[in-house]
């Protein structure tokens, strides 16, 4: 059955990957910040930029000597950079390549089914996954030609996975729906299918080009694959549910946006917008719901296909957290709760079962970076919850790090925090326990159990500072600071605005940047400062306060990631419906930039298609491959363009073929270091 269109969700946050409005605590706006930090006479002497430009730079660091050429390259940034695009192709500097692998669709386990875009719900298990987000790549005996890549994929688009939505008047957030209002079950297996985390083996051949194998560690875990749950909240009464009435299990990994490495070699996925997912139309609703905007809508309406699954019926009903029986463990009023989780993948095994670690914290995990680690010290890892005016976590484990003995069970003992940013440019870390910080019984909190379920009402509770939507951290490893990108936030008024956050109506974002208290990662204090403020010539500042110019210009830092050689990789996630309109045209398509995190300097690297997100990024050991992943080209094509069959972008196969996230294989044609 062709099926007939459905509306975007009324809630426009479905469409602009935002959480809910909510009030946060009130902050000095930005000349009370600046004020306080600088002196007044350099602030009215240069005016508001100076202003800005004087949060930069304020920790202090080595700085290295960079030998300069004479095309202005360093000796850090050694690539001229590539000219803002607006066209349907992926751009990389003069003397650089790219080479397309693993798009969706890509066989990878089972029978192997070649990609189609009639492909069943059942072939999609056994092919690479949509939409590609964070990666990592797992050399195997350290070799830099073969090894495990490991990618996250963060959701789908129905209207580009079924043929039943040709001619509809789709966005990307839309889904075709039967005549009689209900999901077809197989479109959504498809699309549950299109989620969670690809495992594949690829091998660099003699000629320099990267493939696929065809190998026994290749594996899919999607949004159906058991998972169990370990740290305070494993066998919790709110996790249990008719699949799991001990709360010990649960089922699959939805949305899953950045990831961590641990220092045992595990791979950890982050579980972002999940809310999306769900909807509940009645009864009471917690906090551990509200807070997190479960409510009557959802996105994705997987729930509609429950009526027509037959036997299957269970998988899909579990997105209906509305209570419908007499117990949690006759329904899914629990179901959401089994979300918002890292979970913990071992690669290089495929019969193992994934562990959600529940003392990290449930929320819209972004990423987990992981402070370098010392025998007989705790293992420190960082967090962002990416939503407005959300938070930055750390966790502390209670045991120290020993390499010979290391596990994930050091991340279900430990204390998590959320951190405050003074105005003063120092901060502190904020321990979400009970008895602790306003924690107790009378603000909704007796238990531990209670504090990592509802993470974000105990971070309200304690007086940590909202943030404009923190993403991916990422750490120097030659001066130990800290690294967050803050997307963006167009909900922050004049009132709101200060410190780590100096702008009202953020529609640009910036970097913001910390160093622990005696270089202690465990610390409980820190100092801060602006590392970059993006936007254009009028907006935008590097570290020394000079305005971004053609070569750096950009918008919306999102992913983000130090090389061996300490080149700071930045990329860009302008909104589908964002890019190249507004105030977002002089940014053009989506882009990946390197920095200098001494001298500031930043120049663009690559640019993608039409409405796509760049993210992920990953070299070899020997840094002469850098993978990163083009996620959700041609998402910015219009309802009206989708149903005349005209889209925005057919990377990476051009013509009129279906556009599809893929990760690139960029490489020198000198065979040299990345970026160098």
């Amino acid at each position: 059955m062709k099926g007939t269109a459905i509306p975007g969700p009324a809630d426009a946050e479905f469409i602009s990957n935002e959480e809910p409005a909510r009030t946060p605590v009130a902050q000095p706006d930005f000349e009370t910040v600046a004020s306080a930090r600088y002196p007044r006479r350099a602030i009215l002497r240069g005016g508001l930029g100076l202003a800005i430009a004087s949060l930069f730079g304020s920790l202090p660091g080595p700085v290295r000597a960079r030998q300069q050429g004479s095309d202005g390259a360093t000796g850090l940034l050694g690539f001229e950079a590539v000219p803002i695009s607006r066209v349907d192709i992926a751009v990389v500097p003069p003397g650089y390549r790219i080479q397309v692998l693993l798009p969706w669709g890509e066989p990878m386990t089972g029978t192997y089914p070649a990609f189609s875009p009639d492909n069943t719900g059942a072939e999609q298990a056994m092919q690479m996954g949509a939409h590609h987000d964070g990666m990592h790549f797992f050399p195997l005996a350290g070799s830099s030609r073969e090894g495990l890549l490991v990618v996250n994929h963060e959701y789908a688009e129905p209207r580009l996975m079924h043929s039943a939505a040709a001619g509809l008047g789709l966005v990307s957030f839309d889904v075709p729906l039967r005549a009689d209002g209900s999901r077809d079950p197989d479109q959504v297996l498809k699309e549950m299918h299109a989620h969670g985390v690809s495992i594949v083996r690829i091998r660099r051949d003699d000629d320099g080009q990267w493939l696929p194998l065809r190998d026994s560690l290749n594996r899919r875990i999607t949004a159906l694959t058991p998972m169990v749950f370990s740290g305070p909240l494993r066998g919790d009464p709110r996790l249990q549910t008719a699949y799991s009435p001990d709360g010990l299990r649960g089922r699959g990994t939805l949305n899953n946006c950045a990831h961590g490495v641990t220092p045992w070699g595990t791979y950890l996925t982050c579980e972002e917008n999940w809310r999306y997912y769900f909807v509940r139309d009645q009864g009471d609703m917690p906090a551990t719901l509200s807070r997190y905007g479960v409510g009557p809508l959802n996105a994705w309406r997987w729930h509609l296909a429950a009526a027509n699954a037959g036997e299957a019926v269970d998988q899909y009903a579990r997105f209906d957290a509305t209570p419908r029986a007499d117990s949690p463990q006759q329904d899914y009023r629990n179901e959401p709760h089994a979300f918002g989780w890292v979970v913990e993948v071992d690669p290089f095994d495929p019969a193992s079962t994934p562990v959600k670690r529940t003392h990290l914290g449930r929320f819209a995990h972004e990423s987990v970076v992981f402070a370098p680690v010392r025998e007989g010290e705790p293992v420190v890892l960082y967090s962002g919850d990416d939503a407005m005016f959300e938070y930055i976590y750390k966790f502390v484990s209670a045991r120290p790090w020993h390499a010979a003995s290391a596990s994930g069970a050091l991340l279900d003992e430990g204390t998590l925090y959320a951190a405050r940013f003074d105005s003063d440019g120092s901060g502190e870390w904020l321990a979400l326990a009970p008895g602790v910080n306003g924690l107790g019984p009378e603000n909704g909190f007796a238990t531990l159990a209670d504090v990592l379920l509802n993470t974000r009402g105990a971070a309200d509770v304690a007086g940590a500072t909202p943030m404009d939507r923190p993403e991916w951290g990422a750490i120097d490893r030659g001066t130990g600071q800290v690294y967050f990108t803050l997307t963006k936030n167009t909900r922050r008024s004049a009132g709101q605005a200060g410190g780590a956050n100096p702008r009202a109506d953020n529609v640009m974002g910036q970097i913001v940047r910390w160093r622990e208290a005696g270089n202690d990662h465990a610390a409980s204090t820190f100092t801060w400062d602006l590392f970059l403020l993006a936007g254009g010539p009028d907006s935008g500042r590097d570290l020394q306060g000079r305005p971004l110019d053609a070569d750096n210009l950009f918008a919306n830092p999102d992913g983000l990631w130090f090389d061996a050689d300490r080149r700071l990789w930045i990329q860009t996630d302008i909104s589908d419906l964002d890019q190249n309109r507004g105030p977002y045209r002089p940014m053009g398509n989506n882009a990946m930039l390197a920095a200098d995190p001494d001298t500031g300097e930043l120049r663009r690297f690559f640019t993608g298609p039409p409405g796509a997100e760049i993210t992920g990024c990953i070299a070899t050991p020997d840094q002469t491959t850098l993978f990163i992943n083009v996620q959700h080209p041609g998402a910015s094509t219009s309802a009206e363009d989708f149903a005349a069959g005209r889209m925005d972008s057919h990377w990476p196969g051009g013509g009129k073929s279906v556009p599809r996230s893929a990760t690139v294989v960029i490489t020198r044609e000198d065979g040299g270091k990345i970026g160098a």
